[in-house]
C-alpha cells in the first residue's frame, strides 16, 4: 500500500519527525521527498526495513553483551581451576577447527608442503638454467667463449641460490614474522 509520511507515522505510531530520521537512516521511499514534493512510501517495504533495522540493533546489543560476558568470564578464570582448563581446551579446539577450515578452503598451507613445492619449483628452474649456455651456443655459434663462461658463472650462482632456497624457507618465514611484528 502506498502512503505519505503522515500516514506512515500513524501506522508506526510515531511522530512525523521520526519518519524523517528513518529516511536519513535508509527508509526506502517510492517517490518524492524533495523540497515541496510529498514523500510516498510502500508500507510493505517500510515494515520490512523497520524489522531489519530492529533486528540489526538487537543483534548488535547481543553481540556486545556476549563480548562483555566473554571478557568478564576470561578475567574471572583462575589458572589451575577446572573452569580455566575447560576454557583453554574449548578455545584450543575452536582455534584448531578454524585452522582446519582455513586449510580446507586453501587459505593456509603447512610449511612442510610449501617447502616441498618451493624445492620442486627451484629444481625445475635450475634444470632450465643449466641448459641456457648450450642453447645460446647453438643459436649463436659465434658467441665468444668468454661471454659463454660469464653466462655459465651467473647461471651457476642462480642455480646455487635456487637449490638452497628450500633450506632457507623456515628462516625466511621467521624473518617475515619478525618484520611483520608477529
Amino acid at each position: 500500500m502506498r502512503v505519505n509520511k503522515k500516514k506512515l507515522a500513524e501506522i508506526f505510531d510515531v511522530d512525523v519527525r521520526t519518519i524523517s530520521t528513518w529516511q536519513n537512516q535508509g527508509l526506502p521511499l517510492i517517490s518524492g521527498g524533495g523540497k515541496g514534493n510529498e514523500a510516498i512510501f510502500d508500507t510493505g517495504k517500510a515494515i520490512e526495513w523497520f524489522a531489519q533495522r530492529e533486528a540489526d540493533i538487537e543483534n548488535e546489543k547481543l553481540r556486545k553483551e556476549v563480548d562483555d560476558m566473554r571478557v568478564a568470564a576470561e578475567s574471572d578464570l583462575q589458572p589451575g581451576t577446572i573452569d580455566y582448563e575447560r576454557y583453554r581446551l574449548t578455545k584450543a579446539q575452536a582455534d584448531a577447527q578454524e585452522l582446519k577450515n582455513a586449510r580446507e578452503e586453501g587459505l593456509v598451507l603447512e610449511t612442510e608442503l610449501f617447502t616441498y613445492i618451493f624445492q620442486r619449483v627451484a629444481q625445475n628452474i635450475s634444470g632450465i638454467l643449466v641448459r641456457v649456455p648450450q642453447t645460446l651456443q647453438r643459436k649463436y655459434p659465434d658467441i665468444s667463449p668468454a661471454h659463454l663462461d660469464a653466462v655459465k658463472t651467473e647461471i651457476a650462482k642462480a642455480s646455487d641460490v635456487a637449490s638452497e632456497s628450500g633450506e632457507n624457507v623456515c628462516r625466511w618465514i621467521d624473518d617475515f614474522r619478525r618484520a611483520e611484528g608477529g
